[in-house]
């Protein structure tokens, strides 16, 4: 099987926030099924600390980029620094909220930072990979996004917005590239077990500790296991029962009383103003 997938989507991989979480778990499967990977993301010292482990485990080739991508030429600088390379399965993981805080109280620069990280960058990344996947006939892309770009909420102006547009790309992207040999899903995330939601957490004081695991967000072994079993049933993968719960509830209503139901859940649950 891992020699059939490598054949499909090989020989490299290139995952797009991998030091941790969800990005550094779709790495090491990928390398498990025999995917050389790229780890990119902003702190060199944790990629190589993952790929280390992943050589480790699978006896795969590994490379670390340390690059920003809400940085200007991020996309430019992978695609530079990949050039002897033949990725043939793009993960775009990058670009969660840290904050969870009403837009007017961040800065006009961290939104604009946010729509580089979730929007430029994956749109030039897949522009630059996507060609020569075509070529081959065969490839994958892989676009993370969210339940926030359903709907507009509180405390996720910025970040809902750059995850609508996540899910569109992905599916006009999938329009363009199934027929072509090369999968693409846009994989829509509810809340994720990750070191990123347990600080955010831990910070609002909904956990005890950054080791606790909320007891209503799905396992990252989870949202994996979806992944790949649906890697060829695009454009849209939604994670998880209470991802698919809240798809249906919100397609039965129109977009003004989903926004206001919305508004309302997260002041209840999460303490927003």
């Amino acid at each position: 099987m891992s020699a059939e997938f490598a054949t499909k989507y090989g020989p490299w991989a290139l995952i797009a926030g991998a030091s941790d979480g969800v990005g550094a778990a779709f790495a090491d499967a990928l390398a498990a099924r025999g995917l050389n990977v790229v780890l990119l993301a902003r702190r060199l010292a944790v990629l190589d600390e993952v790929a280390t482990g992943i050589r480790d485990r699978h006896g795969v080739q590994t490379r670390t980029l340390a690059v920003d991508l809400a940085g200007p030429g991020a996309a430019l600088a992978v695609a530079e620094e990949t050039a002897d390379l033949e990725v043939g399965f793009l993960v775009y993981c990058a670009g969660a909220d840290p904050d969870f805080k009403p837009f007017l109280s961040n800065s006009i620069e961290s939104a604009e930072a946010m729509v580089q990280r979730n929007c430029v960058v994956p749109m030039q990344l897949c522009h630059h990979f996507a060609p020569p996947m075509v070529e081959r006939g065969r490839g994958g892309i892989v676009v993370f996004g969210s339940g926030a770009g359903f709907i507009g909420g509180p405390n996720m102006v910025a970040y809902g917005a750059t995850k609508a547009f996540d899910m569109v790309f992905a599916e006009a992207l999938w329009s363009e590239l199934h027929g072509k040999g090369v999968d693409v899903i846009g994989l829509l995330l509810g809340k994720t077990d990750t070191p990123a939601l347990r600080k955010l957490e831990h910070q609002r004081g909904t956990l005890a500790s950054e080791d606790e695991s909320p007891a209503d967000a799905v396992p990252v072994s989870d949202v994996i296991d979806e992944a790949f079993a649906n890697l060829t049933n695009g454009p849209t993968v939604l994670v998880g029962e209470q991802m698919r719960g809240v798809a249906q509830l919100l397609a039965s209503m129109n977009r003004n009383d989903a926004a206001r139901m919305m508004a309302e859940m997260i002041s209840t649950v999460m303490g927003s103003d």
